[in-house]
């Protein structure tokens, strides 16, 4: 068992991260920076992370459990300070947010120790579909028909890709648009001659994969991935409320369990009448490196048995085991990669660097 000792260098690290994490989110998310610094002076605040598992013992999840409370509860005054949930939010400077926030968290300091002890953290960023769109369309244009299969595919959103409305623009402001209007608009800033579709391909099939898929049905499971959404993104956050609309009326197939043992079973839900196109992105380093080459080799025997096309956003400096990018400066970045498997060959092509989030495209 833990002694004083320990449990004190547990909290002592929870409040550096979220020090750490005031400084570093502060361009993209000024709520979530200015409520770190509350919470780093508060110990009752950093340690509730200790009721979360040792691995989920980050920022984001306590920052999720509380956006969820507060979307369950629009009429807290701390929803004023939230860019998604008010049209004219309130200044994270204002020196009334420390109270605010600290008296809706002793509030509902029962539910919040029960979030923080069940969620994981969860991610369905369906601006990754326009990084996805110009690779899926050259294989479409060589194959026809795609099945899509969606590795890490947590609520199935990115599995509707075809359900939605893309823009690309350019460096001078020029669009090219590809889909029918939808709800859900994708705009991706482009450089470099980036092979945007005629018309989306024809998706004939589709499946997902997760260990812990999202009941997009479920009002509770839906609010959670609209939880994990910070708030100062509103575009992000309203974007994703639109495609789970999407989902709802017709939900894709989801098949919960582990990415390598099923890859072959979800491969065969696909069938024969389509070319099956395996696509993950930011799932690979979540894995165990014995895991990831477990799930290469397992794609590699299935293409020795069939014709079959991968595409994947990954960041070659968290996955050393994929074929990676030859350009050391793009490392650390986000690599869009298509790995296709024809006759038995395969063939590797680096296509872009892309926004983790879809924002914006470097083609090659």
């Amino acid at each position: 068992m833990a002694g004083p000792a320990d449990e004190s260098l547990v909290t002592d690290e929870l409040r550096r991260q979220f020090e750490h994490f005031a400084t570093t989110s502060s361009p993209r998310a000024p709520l979530y920076a200015a409520l770190s610094t509350v919470i780093a002076r508060d110990h009752d605040l950093y340690a509730l992370l200790r009721h979360a598992p040792p691995t989920q013992r980050l920022p984001v999840l306590l920052f999720a459990c509380v956006h969820e409370l507060v979307i369950e509860h629009p009429d807290h005054p701390l929803a004023n300070w939230y860019p998604n949930l008010t049209a004219t939010p309130r200044s994270p400077t204002d020196r009334e947010l420390t109270t605010t926030f600290t008296s809706f968290v002793a509030l509902h300091h029962e539910r919040l120790v029960q979030l923080l002890s069940t969620r994981t953290t969860q991610t369905n960023e369906v601006g990754r579909c326009g990084s996805f769109l110009p690779a899926l369309g050259l294989i479409g244009d060589e194959v026809g028909a795609i099945g899509l299969l969606d590795v890490g595919t947590s609520g199935g959103l990115n599995l509707l890709l075809d359900r939605y409305e893309y823009r690309y623009r350019g460096p001078d402001g020029a669009e090219r648009s590809v889909g029918a209007p939808s709800t859900v608009a994708i705009t991706v800033d482009v450089t470099g001659e980036v092979p945007v579709p005629a018309a989306i391909p024809t998706i004939a099939a589709r499946c997902g994969i997760d260990q812990r898929p999202i009941d997009v049905t479920d009002d509770g499971e839906a609010r959670w991935l609209e939880a994990c959404v910070w708030p100062d993104q509103a575009d992000r956050f309203h974007r994703l409320v639109a495609a789970i609309e999407i989902a709802r009326a017709n939900p894709p197939e989801i098949l919960a369990g582990d990415a390598v043992a099923s890859l072959g079973p979800a491969i065969e839900r696909i069938g024969t009448q389509a070319h099956p196109v395996v696509t993950n992105s930011w799932v690979l380093n979540y894995l165990t490196p014995e895991q990831r080459i477990a799930y290469l080799a397992e794609l590699e025997r299935i293409g020795a048995a069939r014709d079959l096309s991968w595409v994947y956003a990954e960041a070659p400096a968290h996955i050393p085991e994929l074929p990676n990018e030859p350009d050391p400066k793009s490392a650390y970045r986000t690599v869009l990669s298509m790995v296709r498997w024809r006759d038995g060959k395969r063939l590797v092509d680096h296509l872009a660097t892309v926004h983790p989030h879809g924002f914006w495209m470097h083609w090659r």
